[in-house]
């Protein structure tokens, strides 16, 4: 396809080429504003605000307001931290430019953090029509207000190092908007030449990979190759190193063509899968694999058709088995924070819905969201949930001493630095996490104030609660007994997690892995940092941790999407 920003001049509407080839209406049809309000609500909110005028106000998204937006150039709202893509793109927002860009953000702004596509042309008129009716203000946009900096605290980047443990304390939580709600995103820069990452005594940390797209996900097949999403492009890749090797001898795609995956499993268990599943945007498929398998030999096979109704706001999907195989878990985020705007029910239908959908399942746009959903692996089994209420469950991981599932999760934003704590746990079966009328037990969500008394103190708590807006990705157990990078007895059983990174905190926290710590798999509450330094100062930082897993020599490999690379990190005793 055409490069987009080379299709396109400033202020020419004209002659832009959509991802079927065919020539964009620059008169398209009318939309629907109200149903394009719907679909903002629905799909766009998380992330967009519609706020923003001659004051400043709250920043309640992780992009900027859209306030204005049909007329203005591309990355002009007043200081957001946009991506260079975008920023260099000379785009300017009418609907023809809108309708092409939302179509395939990847393809019509290469490098561009928006991923994920409107597929559906009559969504896209819609939303451009409801877009069209936010006028910018007479006296123009003022951005969107975030805090002054706090002094540096425990869970600021300033006190980051590796060895460095944290824990929160559940019962001394601050009390709601202790702190304003922060727009702190990250200025994502080209890494330094001077940038040094910092790892334990006696271990290493070097470059593995680099040049790709916004590497996510990594999984490692029992052979030793490395699977990558990368989630933008729509592809899987596929490294191959030798065992103590610090590069890899092949890099290449292994299958393309798919709908942003991130999650990566091989079935079935064991030495010797006969599949690779991917947890599309929502879908899974899977693809036959033999051992050594470089190229994908065929054509994906559907499994899971359709995820939720939905497909907005969070879009990171993982995919795992249970240890006997009989099981797979999928993941899916909630389409919101914490539900805006979820229609009320009575204690009747709201007892049916959670008949066949569980107890504390939310509803309307968010059916199927916020859950660790489960079925079996040829999908033949209607989904079902089996955690509920769990905000956004990123990554999956089965403990191998106990075959219990695990899951990483981003918690809601906007009610303060410090709140809410993500988190790390254990997941039991059909049991309620909290969100989005409570969170960390019996803490009440005030933006659903007395909605729910019936579920006050039904609320599991959490494993390990971490430091707030750490954004945790990816989680992996140690498991690792030989090879040449091997790490001492005393790592394994424990778990590695990447932390992406704040954007909702006025101090900025995480972008670095952490050890959580497990004593005979049971974990005591306590964190630790592994590998740090990809902050360059309070505005700026080169590297966002997303992927962790174990090599087959027993390194650790860690993908970060700002820069597009891989890390690996080895233990010796020279």
């Amino acid at each position: 396809m055409r490069s987009f920003t080379r299709a396109l001049i400033p202020g020419l509407l004209f002659g832009v080429v959509s991802s079927t080839g065919q020539a964009a209406d620059e008169n398209p049809p009318a939309g629907d504003a109200s149903a394009g309000k719907v679909f903002f609500q629905q799909s766009c909110a998380l992330c967009h605000s519609v706020g923003g005028g001659t004051k400043p106000t709250v920043i309640v998204g992780q992009g900027p307001s859209l306030v204005g937006v049909v007329g203005r150039h591309a990355a002009s709202f007043p200081n957001f931290n946009y991506s260079r893509a975008l920023s260099e793109s000379k785009l300017v927002w009418d609907a023809a430019t809108l309708d092409h860009f939302l179509e395939n953000p990847p393809a019509a702004v290469p490098g561009t953090a928006m991923a994920v596509p409107v597929a559906s042309a009559a969504d896209r008129r819609n939303l451009i029509a409801y877009l069209s009716t936010l006028k910018a203000p007479a006296g123009g946009l003022v951005a969107e207000a975030a805090p002054a900096a706090a002094a540096p605290d425990a869970g600021d980047w300033h006190n980051d190092a590796p060895g460095v443990k944290h824990s929160v304390n559940l019962a001394a939580l601050p009390a709601l908007f202790s702190t304003p709600s922060a727009g702190n995103g990250p200025r994502v820069v080209k890494r330094p030449a001077d940038a040094t990452l910092s790892v334990p005594p006696h271990f290493t940390v070097k470059l593995f990979a680099e040049g790709l797209s916004g590497p996510r996900l990594l999984r490692v097949a029992p052979n030793g190759d490395i699977f990558i999403a990368e989630t933008g492009p729509s592809r899987i890749r596929i490294m191959r190193a030798a065992d103590g090797a610090e590069a890899p001898s092949e890099n290449q795609v292994f299958a393309d063509g798919l709908d942003h995956p991130f999650g990566v499993a091989f079935y079935p268990p064991g030495d010797d899968p006969q599949f690779i599943y991917v947890a599309n945007h929502n879908s899974v498929v899977r693809f036959p694999y033999h051992k050594g398998d470089l190229k994908a030999s065929g054509a994906p096979q559907v499994i899971v058709p359709k995820l939720s109704e939905t497909t907005g706001g969070h879009t990171t999907r993982d995919v795992a088995f249970s240890k006997d195989g009989k099981r797979m878990f999928i993941s899916i985020g909630s389409g919101s924070n914490v539900a805006e705007g979820l229609t009320k029910k009575n204690a009747d239908d709201i007892q049916l819905w959670e008949k066949e959908h569980g107890r504390g399942a939310a509803w309307g746009p968010e059916a199927n969201r916020a859950n660790i959903l489960v079925t079996d692996p040829e999908g033949h089994e209607p989904l079902r949930p089996f955690g509920i209420g769990i905000r956004n469950p990123v990554g999956m991981a089965l403990n191998p001493q106990t075959d219990e599932l695990w899951t990483s999760t981003n918690e809601r934003d906007g009610l303060g630095d410090d709140l809410v704590p993500d988190y790390v746990t254990s997941v039991k079966e059909g049991r309620y996490y909290g969100w989005p009328w409570y969170y960390m037990g019996n803490h009440e969500d005030p933006r659903h104030a007395g909605e729910r008394p019936d579920l006050a103190g039904q609320a599991t708590v959490p494993d390990v609660p971490l430091q707030a807006h750490s954004a945790a990705l990816e989680i992996v157990f140690y498991t690792a007994t030989t090879g040449a990078a091997v790490f001492p007895a005393e790592y394994r059983g424990d778990i590695f997690l990447a932390m992406h990174g704040s954007w909702n905190r006025g101090s900025r926290t995480g972008y670095k892995v952490v050890r959580i710590r497990l004593n005979h798999g049971v974990p005591t509450g306590e964190y630790e940092d592994f590998l740090t330094g990809f902050v360059v100062d309070g505005r700026s930082v080169w590297g966002r941790p997303v992927g962790v897993t174990v090599a087959h020599d027993g390194a650790l490999l860690v993908t970060e999407d700002g820069n597009g690379t891989v890390w690996r990190i080895a233990y010796s005793v020279r």
